[in-house]
């Protein structure tokens, strides 16, 4: 029964969709925040089947649903669904082409966002302490991952982002499109193209995840470098091992992003930006 002396709201519904999603740790994440900023929200994960993604949005919507986030392989999809009539994009998800959040208002649609990027340029400056203003920094691949980071990347001020990826010419097209009008040195190319050693490397790929090291030039890796996997696992990827190997004086890998990216949603559904340091912590102790 509920207690008529209970003026708390009612819980709002929000989820991760995605294909596998099993795995995802977003719901303890944001149950930490809502505890954290006294918020009363339920989460869940819902494994979506290929080809219904858009029915699945509809449904969750229509049940009263208020946020999402959105995980492969379904990123493209969102930006696509907030490009129709009624709906709307942030400018960095209309850049990034590709949405990892989802907001629901019986006015404005569905409105998308992505946050990946934000989330790993705080991982990177705050958490790490490694400011990107004046930095050369090169990434590693160019795939939706990347092309989800690489504007709020640039508006760091690093004093030059090379995209370098197994195709050439998809890292040459990726760094032409966000070159336009940054004032930046941004350039692409092969992965034998990364010559001498970068302040920040950052590994967008998943080749780690298996085993396997993306194949740049050990000479990329310097006493100063800044090693990043954007993928993180419950031990070192085998790309911040290799860096390491090589010299390089730190190395991160994506947990922090995922809870700071968490964060920045968490902030757009409810208006607050939880501490993510305990959050990042809690998740480190296992």
């Amino acid at each position: 029964m509920t207690d008529l002396f209970d003026f708390r709201p009612p819980a709002r519904d929000y989820a991760v969709m995605g294909n596998p999603v099993a795995h995802s740790k977003s719901p303890r994440i944001h149950e930490m925040f809502a505890q954290q900023c006294d918020i009363t929200l339920t989460y869940d994960r819902i494994q979506v089947d290929i080809g219904g993604f858009d029915q699945a949005v509809s449904h969750f919507a229509a049940h009263g649903g208020a946020g999402l986030n959105i995980t492969v392989p379904f990123k493209v999809e969102a930006w696509e669904l907030c490009q129709r009539a009624g709906n709307s994009l942030s400018d960095r998800a209309r850049l990034a082409e590709a949405v990892n959040t989802l907001a629901f208002s019986r006015d404005d649609g569905v409105a998308g966002d992505n946050t990946d990027g934000i989330g790993m340029v705080r991982d990177i400056e705050v958490n790490l302490d490694c400011p990107l203003a004046g930095r050369r920094v090169l990434v590693i691949g160019a795939g939706g991952a990347v092309r989800g980071v690489l504007g709020p990347l640039l508006e760091r001020g690093p004093a030059s982002l090379h995209v370098v990826n197994r195709t050439a010419d998809r890292a040459s097209t990726l760094a032409a499109r966000f070159a336009a009008g940054s004032g930046i040195a941004v350039t692409g190319g092969a992965l034998e193209s990364a010559l001498g050693a970068y302040d920040v490397v950052i590994n967008g790929t998943a080749a780690s995840l298996g085993g396997e090291l993306p194949g740049v030039n050990a000479g990329c890796i310097g006493s100063g470098t800044l090693a990043y996997d954007m993928m993180y696992g419950d031990a070192p990827t085998a790309f911040l091992c290799w860096a390491l190997d090589q010299g390089a004086a730190r190395a991160g890998d994506g947990l922090g992003m995922l809870v700071e990216q968490a964060a920045e949603s968490f902030n757009i559904w409810h208006g607050v930006r939880p501490d993510t340091a305990p959050v990042i912590a809690a998740l480190r102790a296992g």
